[in-house]
């Protein structure tokens, strides 16, 4: 089976081996069937330190490697400027 991906940008690379990704998508209201933005933060292991705040990158369901990381880097798509 499959593992899940999801792209999202670096909100945070502070931590050693650690980052925030935010996610963000579009759901439809169930009842007024507006379009709206919501948007989710996920704790990643970068084992490498590779990615820096404000990159563009892919992460993917892992183990759990502590009490909030459950998602690992896979890739990083574009790097800020």
């Amino acid at each position: 089976m499959p593992k899940r991906t999801l792209i999202g940008i670096v909100k945070s690379a502070k931590c050693d081996k650690t980052i925030s990704v935010l996610v963000s998508s579009k759901k439809k209201h169930k009842r007024y069937h507006k379009i709206i933005n919501t948007s989710k933060t996920f704790v990643a292991h970068d084992p490498e330190n590779s990615a820096a705040e404000g990159d563009k990158v892919i992460i993917e369901e892992s183990r759990p490697i502590s009490r909030t990381k459950k998602w690992a880097l896979q890739s990083v798509l574009e790097k800020a400027i």
